[in-house]
């Protein structure tokens, strides 16, 4: 037999190797091909990904929420400045007191200061300033950024809230309302600003932070002195002539009117929140008041450690029942005040009463805690679970709320 041709058998090998090179470029390119259509679909997805974040973006930026701590998207204290300034008033009235002497009643008359704002409700222009402010007063001013000064008179106000509502036939030219945000929407930290008149000092703003949420302060009327519950606490310095003007966002909107500093305190502000105001306005400008506060009708203090230790108390947080008012609600629904005084650091303490805890499963720690859920969730006439400690054991209530009364 002959052998093969050796030329036969190269021809062989560089066909072979020709189709497993034209194999492999096939199976390159089709791997390629699909490398690249993976590639695109992820860029698609991204980009479709980045488009709805755009849009939820712009949806933010258009919402009333505030812009919460993010510095970035904030206004500069100067342009909130600029748009907000001329829609805070500076109130002056005259305050009517009667005070008894040796020589029987005598009726005394002191200049009261304070600051406002205007705001717009069903397409009606109001101002909205703190009821201390316009408290048993009489010949009640208005004065606006540009200087011009007219009549104003109260059509409303609620003492347990600290706020009231005024009207003045001003120009309209003079009446730039301003916008609200809601309050809920603060975070401790969160930048606010402070516009009024401290001590006579028209257009004066302050800036901070907020503090704290929730606080309950008391302020002194022209009768008695008043709790207000659910108040913002904040660092802006504010002084007497302050009270009724506006506490603003870092967009420049009205979360809170300021309200009052504390007694020897510096640097320490407090607020009730836009969402009272915007909760209370219509009622007040309607019926020149609002009437539905929640009360349990009890006298209360914050449970703390020694406190818990002189009670024999198996918790440190809490209310610690000291009285209720016969017939209010708490005593109805069968909540117990104390029976032995002890004194704890030169102050008396009622003990041996229920220890509230919660409140419809919300753990309360302290009475502010315990007003604070009250006033921003509970109405008049409605039935909550109170959670107490009673003689070292948990039990809960049903307690059917009634309503504040004020002066």
């Amino acid at each position: 037999m002959k052998p093969k041709p050796i030329i036969s058998q190269k021809i062989a090998v560089v066909l072979i190797i020709s189709v497993v090179v034209l194999a492999s470029l096939s199976a390159y390119s089709s791997f390629v091909v699909l490398s690249e259509a993976s590639q695109i679909a992820q860029l698609q997805s991204l980009s479709s990904d980045l488009q709805a974040r755009n849009t939820q973006l712009e949806n933010a930026l258009s919402s009333q929420a505030p812009l919460a701590g993010n510095a970035s998207l904030a206004l500069s204290p100067v342009t909130i400045y600029d748009s907000s300034n001329r829609s805070v008033v500076t109130v002056q009235s005259t305050q009517v007191s009667v005070v008894e002497t040796i020589f029987g009643p005598q009726t005394t008359t002191s200049s009261v200061l304070g600051s406002g704002f205007v705001v717009d409700y069903s397409n009606a222009y109001y101002i909205v300033t703190n009821f201390h402010v316009i408290d048993s007063t009489v010949n009640t001013t208005v004065t606006f950024w540009d200087g011009d000064s007219y009549p104003a008179k109260v059509i409303g106000s609620d003492p347990l809230s600290d706020i009231a509502v005024i009207v003045t036939h001003a120009s309209e030219s003079d009446l730039h309302p301003l916008e609200f945000a809601s309050s809920s929407y603060l975070r401790v930290g969160q930048i606010v600003m402070a516009i009024g008149s401290p001590f006579g000092l028209t257009g004066s703003i302050t800036y901070g932070i907020v503090s704290q949420l929730g606080r309950s302060i008391q302020y002194q009327s022209a009768t008695q002195a008043i709790s207000v519950s659910d108040v913002i606490q904040f660092s802006a310095p504010i002084n007497p002539g302050n009270s009724g003007g506006p506490l603003l966002d870092a967009a420049g909107r009205v979360v809170g009117i300021t309200t009052a500093t504390a007694s020897g305190s510096q640097g320490v502000g407090f607020a009730i929140p836009s969402d009272t105001i915007l909760q209370e306005l219509p009622s007040i400008i309607a019926s020149g008041g609002y009437h539905n506060h929640p009360a349990m009708g009890i006298e209360a203090v914050d449970v703390n450690y020694e406190l818990s230790q002189a009670a024999g108390a198996n918790v440190t947080y809490g209310v610690l029942l000291e009285r209720t008012v016969s017939g209010g609600p708490a005593d109805r629904a069968g909540l117990k005040g104390g029976q032995q005084i002890v004194t704890i650091s030169g102050q008396q303490y009622l003990i041996g009463g229920d220890i509230i805890v919660s409140v419809d499963g919300s753990r309360i720690v302290n009475y502010d805690a315990l007003s604070t859920y009250l006033e921003r969730y509970v109405l008049p006439g409605q039935t909550i679970r109170v959670g107490i400690i009673r003689s070292g054991s948990y039990q809960e209530v049903q307690v059917t709320v009634g309503a504040a009364t004020g002066p």
